[in-house]
């Protein structure tokens, strides 16, 4: 398999729109079946870390006023990935934030993302949730760290996605898996995976 970028962001709040800010990037490369580089920062941009989102992370006002500006962390995040197609669980939430902090910088994304949150729908329909944590734990992935925290939720993601690259081999045969692939099938109504991995194969 090709590297693939796989992110998470800790924010201010749900959207740019309403003024979030990114708070932490945390980003893992795959390759070939395994993590092969991370990366990882607190980023100051200034804005104020409301108390139930401080409760849900960890990360407080007081963590980023000692943290590298956010224009510093993007302009590094970004070099770091290069032009490598990107992944998230969730992506529409991701994408959206990797836009905005890039184009505060005066950057902008030349990559598809993919989203490891629609594949698991339809590749894992017996799975009682979908959330990250959820997922992980009931197919007993690594533990690898607080959850709510962008490396550990990175992580999570990246073992994830190698999980259901491995469904895609050991159940379907699908010999081959690239980020095109993924984003084909997590484009295709559920009923219509199948006979789109039977042909695949």
């Amino acid at each position: 398999m090709k590297p693939i970028a796989v992110i998470d962001f800790e924010t201010t709040g749900m959207s740019p729109a309403q003024q979030a800010r990114a708070t932490e990037i945390g980003v893992v490369i795959i390759e070939n079946g395994q993590i092969t580089a991370r990366y990882q920062s607190l980023m100051n941009s200034g804005a104020w870390v409301p108390p139930f989102i401080e409760h849900l992370t960890g990360i407080s006002n007081a963590m980023l006023r000692d943290a590298p500006p956010a224009a510093e962390v993007m302009h590094a995040v970004a070099d770091f990935v290069g032009d490598i197609p990107m992944l998230a669980h969730n992506a529409s939430f991701d994408q959206k934030f990797w836009d905005a902090e890039l184009g505060l910088i005066g950057r902008s994304r030349v990559q598809q993302f993919a989203c490891s949150l629609l594949l698991s729908r339809r590749l894992l329909p017996g799975a009682p949730s979908h959330k990250l944590g959820n997922l992980n734990r009931w197919a007993r992935l690594p533990d690898t760290g607080k959850a709510h925290r962008a490396l550990a939720d990175a992580e999570m993601a990246a073992n994830l996605t190698l999980h259901l690259c491995r469904v895609l081999r050991e159940q379907y045969g699908r010999s081959t898996v690239d980020h095109d692939f993924l984003r084909l099938l997590q484009g295709m109504p559920a009923a219509k995976v199948r006979a789109l991995l039977a042909a695949a194969s």
